[in-house]
């Protein structure tokens, strides 16, 4: 393998962390174009995969958020206050669904499919 081409993930990882907002000043001396190319794939993949959970956060929260309270309400006060038709929505979205509410799901419909 020419040097080139020669990817080593410590590099790939520090020019990672740089382009994250870390130290410009931990940028590896002699990086190859490959682990240049290959660090910037993996930030845009992680970047992707951020704003991926992020927009299935909202829309869980959309589907979880149905009302003012006057309190802070509990779990199972959001829960009681949904349309029983949600819960399959909020099933596909399990993942991205705040602890809690993850908790109070499974204590009503168990744990989804597929998680």
């Amino acid at each position: 393998m020419g040097e080139d081409t020669q990817v080593r993930p410590d590099v790939v990882e520090a020019i990672v962390g740089v382009l994250k907002g870390g130290d410009a000043g931990a940028l590896p001396e002699g990086a190859t174009a490959a682990e240049k190319a290959a660090a910037k794939d993996s930030y845009l993949s992680d970047f992707v995969a951020d704003r991926s959970k992020r927009d299935r956060q909202s829309q869980a929260w959309e589907l979880l958020v149905t009302r003012s309270y006057d309190e802070p309400p509990t779990w199972a006060q959001i829960f009681d206050d949904l349309d029983p038709a949600v819960h399959t929505e909020l099933g596909t979205l399990f993942d991205a669904l705040p602890a809690g509410a993850r908790e109070e799901y499974v204590r009503r419909y168990g744990e989804p499919s597929g998680v």
